[in-house]
């Protein structure tokens, strides 16, 4: 189990949530931050602090947003587990989902 990184996220990459996670599997994608389905331990320290409320454990997903559990997955597939976010520098793209979605404009 894991916890999941939604489309609230999307354009918005407050931080928050790597500032808290101790043990560095939230990577930061061009327009979302992920999280590494096999290095998450679900100690669910980032859900808190997330200001848009973007983040959800596994199972508690809303429905408009279950396909971002297969978005985390697959982002890491080519990678495998790299041991680590801040050792490893920022995914050079983001999944497909994420490039099609709609642009948010923040003021």
């Amino acid at each position: 189990m894991t916890y999941v990184i939604a489309q609230p996220c999307v354009d918005i990459k407050d931080r928050a949530c790597i500032d808290e996670c101790p043990v560095d599997c939230i990577y930061e994608g061009p327009r979302k931050l992920y999280i590494h389905p096999e290095e998450c331990v679900d100690c669910g320290a980032c859900e808190p602090v997330c200001p848009v409320d973007a983040i959800f454990y596994e199972t508690d997903i809303p429905d408009e947003w279950t396909g971002y559990l297969d978005v985390e997955t697959e982002v890491f597939a080519p990678l495998g587990s790299p041991g680590g976010a801040s050792g490893s520098g920022p995914l050079s793209h983001d999944h497909p989902v994420v490039e099609a979605a709609p642009a948010v404009v923040t003021t």
